[in-house]
């Protein structure tokens, strides 16, 4: 399974129905199970019923896929992405900020694709001093091997919580006088914000950015002015300016 064309590696990649059943009943962090199309055994059915339960998404593919994925190895037809750090909670992460003594510094992630951006927001996040990362179950880059090797090491000590409502999550942590910042087009200018306080700073999707609930739910709409013919910059990009600008409020 070690060839350089997979786009996975051993560390991160179960293959197989006991591996994966026994992942799913240890409470490892899965990040989801995939499936191939057709296979309705008995033992498809029960890992997906168990994944469905922890809240981790089952995905259907092409058994040629898990080929290529597993380097033809016996798959039976199921594999699983597993994080390469267990999660954390977001009252971990305000635990840390209290235990510093410091307001809240939150970064919230609305469905960051690329693995390579999650790690390198986790980088940033790690040396502008925020607290901790918050990320959607579904449809999001996860822990992965590419988003460690990514993070250059800062996920040893970056919390990071995976949450199954974004807005929700936004509306307790409002409840607990965190001001939600959302980084988006058409909003103020970064440079004129007060980030002073608790903040949480929201990032979206690569291409759709946040979406329209979640901007709803941000007490401020913040933005970079861009001074090129290029509308917009790459997540991981905007993201480590915004928390620069952030921890100079703070100090």
């Amino acid at each position: 399974m070690n060839n350089d064309k997979q786009p996975y590696s051993n560390d991160e990649l179960l293959i197989g129905r006991n591996p994966i059943a026994e992942a799913l009943s240890s409470g490892r962090s899965v990040i989801k199970v995939m499936i191939a199309k057709g296979n309705t055994s008995g033992a498809a059915v029960e890992i997906a019923a168990k994944a469905k339960k922890a809240g981790v998404p089952v995905q259907e593919v092409d058994r040629k896929k898990l080929d290529f994925m597993t380097g033809n190895a016996a798959h039976q037809g199921i594999a699983a992405l597993c994080a390469m750090k267990g999660y954390s909670s977001v009252e971990d992460i305000l635990s840390l900020a209290e235990e510093r003594q410091e307001a809240p510094f939150v970064i919230i992630l609305d469905e960051i694709e690329d693995p390579h951006n999650l790690g390198a927001i986790i980088r940033s996040a790690e040396c502008a001093g925020a607290h901790g990362v918050i990320i959607k179950k579904r449809r999001s880059a996860g822990l992965t091997y590419t988003a460690y090797k990514a993070s250059a090491g800062a996920l040893e000590y970056v919390p990071v919580a995976r949450v199954t409502n974004i807005a929700d999550t936004i509306d307790e942590l409002k409840a607990r006088n965190i001001w939600v910042y959302g980084a988006d087009m058409d909003g103020s200018d970064y440079c004129k914000t007060d980030f002073s306080g608790g903040v949480a700073l929201v990032i979206g999707n690569e291409g759709k950015g946040i979406s329209r609930l979640v901007r709803e739910k941000c007490d401020v709409i913040v933005s970079l002015p861009l001074k090129g013919k290029i509308n917009s910059l790459n997540a991981s990009v905007a993201a480590g300016i915004l928390m620069y600008k952030v921890a100079e409020s703070r100090e």
